[in-house]
Order: structure tokens, then C-alpha cells, then sequence
């Protein structure tokens, strides 16, 4: 988390284009996490995060900022769709789930990183008992040679990937099937989990490959090598101090202009907003693994805001969210940018995926100026989504190249021109320029 609030942005710059005022908030709030974290324990009881509420069109980058950000230091991260509790009748999920899937993601997070650690131990006692299992599998095989040189042989072969799809006969432990029933106040019980816990596990003998033999070997054994309490204590206190919760179509919650008539969805809307209320100025919450509190989770609203704006939202939800940012239209230059400057850019990702049948695919500027020029106008004339609309375009564009290249064919080059561009969307250019004269 030692990282500057520049260097957040650098980083953050990587991925997404434009939107700096966004940025800038997002790594203020990061850095101040880092801040209170070299606080004594007295202090950081009376220091909160200051969450923010993002305002802009869908596909310009909000959730991406919030997922990178999250990313960026390991920080347990869920998304969420306000919509989830604004179901007719108050059906729908309770508010407090989201702290219980935070607390669920935390956990997985922090089981993820130990296994990382003990990944390696596991893979050399692993190897140890796969070639036993070869041993016993081609014993018919071993005729007069000594045992001592027999598992000489077999241990070279195995670690040249001779054995990969030879049969061995292992222990397996099978997976309860999963069942939840839900027991009301939002809490779930998974059957699955609860007889898995008390059995252990059915196990059967089963053949398999050792390929998929080590896969199963390998789990069970890191399984053993971590302690489960201790990533559950673990994930609780992550969850506290680090979690980032982002509430995307916040502004679906917001009563309309405030002409809500004290009946039917307005009411449902205030509701839900008088439900999260006491999720964001901190609470207590019950999880199968403990009490968790949510003081000092950062919680990121996000939503287009174009029916209503977020002074829209009673008082005392707007309060506890002081920061507020715009996140601008994309332009024609941003979205030039968008196809080729982030780390995984979108032509990349076409480039990447169109090498495994051979094809050596590049864009010349002229057609990358088209594509963004299209994309621009697309959603100026159409329903603007932002950036997403480069993936319509391109996949439209791409498309008779993807449906063919899986055909047999040496290695083949192909460079999109604009002369290009313009042939696959002349219809939608001749309709687009039509549109200039409608009044």
C-alpha cells in the first residue's frame, strides 16, 4: 500500500484512459488507507474512509477504476448492482449481503495468497507419491531390474513428462453437491458446506491420468498445509481495514427529482437508501465466520445520474458520501488511445487472439482514426455505452477474418486499412450521414 498517490495514478494510467479527476480521488483515498494504517490504534478508531460517489456514462471507466484500484494492493473487492434491493415489495436481497460476500471474497483472497506459499512444498511431496503410483501401475513392466533402479527409471522418465497420460489409481475426495436454503434476514445455509465440514468428504478410489491425478494431489495437500482458522481470522480483519466495496446504479436508488408521492418504487427507493445507511456509517454485521465491522470499508457509488443527481439521495446517505467526481464523455481521441495505449488494449487483445490460427494482424493509423471516429458518432447518434462500443465495432469488423482463420493456412499477414473500415460499414456510414440532415 506504500505507494504515492502519483504512483497510484501511473499505475491506474496503465489501464484506463482519461478520467484523471477519478483517478486523483480514488488514490487519495488509497494513500489515506496507507496513512491511518501507520497511525497508533487510538487514532485510527477515530479516522474513517471518505467514500466517493462517481458520476458518469456506462463503458467510460468506473467500474474499472474501482476493480484496479482494489487490484492494485491486494484489497478484498466486490461489485455490486444497487437494482439487487429495489425489487417491487422489498424482494430481493438483503443489504447486508454484500458485507457477507465481502467477507467471503476476503477469506478466498487471503486462502489464495497462503497457497501460493506452500504451493511449492506441495508440488515436491506431490511428485514423491505420483511416482510411487507409477511404480505400482507399471510394475508388470519391471521384469528382473532391481527396484532401487526400477524407481530410478520410472523418477527420470516422470520428470521428462514421459507419464502424463498414464493411469495410476489414487484416493479421491469428492465434492458435496451444493444446496442453499435461505433461513430469512438474508442468511443462507449451504448444506454442501455444513455435511462437507462434519464428513470430511466422501472419498472413492478412482483412476485417472497422473496429469489430472497431480491437479487433485496437489489441492489436497496444500489443503492440509493451511490453517483455516487462521485465513479466516485473516480475511475478517482484510475485510475490516481494506475492503472496497463498489455500488454500481446507485442512481437507480435515487428518488426522482424528489416527486416521489410517498407510495409505490419511490418509496421502495428510499427504502433501500434508508437500508445501506447504516451499512456506510458503520455497523455490525453476522457472517458464518464472525461479527465484521464496517466502519473503515471504502465504499465507491457509481451511476450514470441522468434522470435524477445525487443530491436526489436523502441527506444523510449524501453526507457520507463527500466526495463526488464527474467522469467525462469519451472522445474520438479517447478512444483512439483505448484501442492501443493500455497494457491489454483492444487490439492487442484481437492481435493475441487471432496468432493461434496464424494470422499477423496490425491496424494502420488512418483505420484506427476511422474506428474511433465511428465509434464516436455511434454514440453521439445511438445510445451512448462508451468504450464498449469500440468492442461492437470491432468485432463487426473482424468478423469474416475471425470466421475463416481457423481454417489451415500458412502464416498469413493482414493490415486493416481504412479503405477497409469503410467497406464493412458503408451502410452504416450512409445512414449515419443521413442523420446529419434530420432535423
Amino acid at each position: 500500500m506504500n505507494l504515492s498517490c502519483k504512483e497510484i495514478v501511473k499505475e491506474l494510467d496503465a489501464h484506463i484512459v482519461s478520467q484523471d479527476e477519478a483517478k486523483r480521488a480514488v488514490a487519495i483515498a488509497l494513500r489515506n488507507r496507507y496513512r491511518r494504517s501507520k497511525l497508533s490504534a487510538q487514532d485510527r478508531e477515530e479516522i474513517t474512509p471518505k467514500n466517493i460517489i462517481m458520476k458518469g456514462p456506462t463503458g467510460v471507466g468506473k467500474t474499472e477504476i474501482a476493480r484496479r484500484l482494489a487490484k492494485l494492493v491486494n484489497a478484498p473487492f466486490i461489485k455490486v448492482e444497487a437494482t439487487k434491493y429495489t425489487e417491487v415489495g422489498y424482494v430481493g436481497r438483503d443489504v447486508e449481503s454484500m458485507i457477507r460476500d465481502l467477507v467471503e471474497a476476503s477469506i478466498r483472497l487471503v486462502r489464495e495468497e497462503k497457497r501460493k506459499t506452500v504451493a511449492e512444498k506441495a508440488k515436491t511431496q506431490v511428485e514423491n507419491k505420483l511416482i510411487d503410483l507409477i511404480i505400482s501401475a507399471k510394475k508388470s513392466t519391471q521384469g528382473d531390474m532391481p527396484l532401487p533402479e526400477f524407481t530410478e527409471k520410472i523418477r527420470k522418465e516422470f520428470l521428462n513428462g514421459e507419464h502424463e497420460e498414464t493411469m495410476v489409481e489414487t484416493i479421491v475426495k469428492e465434492a458435496p453437491k451444493q444446496m442453499e436454503i435461505g433461513i430469512g434476514n438474508g442468511a443462507e445455509i449451504n448444506f454442501g458446506e455444513l455435511i462437507g465440514s462434519f464428513a470430511g468428504g466422501r472419498k472413492t478410489k478412482k483412476s485417472i491420468t497422473v496429469k489430472k491425478a497431480r491437479e487433485v494431489l496437489i489441492n489436497e495437500e496444500v489443503d492440509k498445509l493451511i490453517d483455516n482458522d487462521a485465513c479466516v481470522e485473516e480475511g475478517l480483519t482484510r475485510a475490516e481495514e481494506e475492503g472496497i466495496i463498489f455500488i454500481d446504479e446507485f442512481d437507480k436508488i435515487a428518488l426522482k427529482g424528489k416527486q416521489g408521492g410517498g407510495s409505490g418504487p419511490d418509496v421502495s427507493r428510499e427504502g433501500v437508501q434508508r437500508d445501506i445507511l447504516p451499512i456506510v456509517e458503520g455497523t455490525t454485521v453476522s457472517t458464518k465466520y464472525g461479527i465484521i465491522h464496517t466502519d473503515y470499508i471504502l465504499f465507491i457509488a457509481a451511476g450514470a445520474f441522468h434522470l435524477s443527481k445525487p443530491e436526489d439521495l436523502i441527506p444523510e446517505l449524501q453526507g457520507r458520501f463527500p466526495i463526488r467526481v464527474d467522469l467525462q464523455n469519451l472522445t474520438k481521441k479517447d478512444y483512439a488511445k483505448i484501442l492501443t495505449e493500455p497494457k491489454y488494449n483492444i487490439i492487442m487483445q484481437y492481435q493475441k487472439l487471432l496468432e493461434v490460427d496464424k494470422i499477423n494482424l496490425s491496424f494502420n493509423k488512418d483505420a484506427i482514426e476511422k474506428i474511433s471516429e465511428l465509434a464516436e458518432t455511434e454514440n453521439e447518434t445511438k445510445e451512448n455505452i462508451g468504450a464498449r462500443r469500440l468492442f461492437s465495432i470491432m468485432e463487426k469488423l473482424l468478423e469474416d477474418i475471425s470466421f475463416t482463420a481457423s481454417e489451415e493456412h500458412p502464416e498469413t499477414k493482414i493490415v486493416v486499412t481504412k479503405e477497409m473500415v469503410n467497406k464493412v460499414f458503408e451502410k452504416d456510414l450512409k445512414a449515419l450521414d443521413i442523420k446529419k440532415y434530420i432535423i
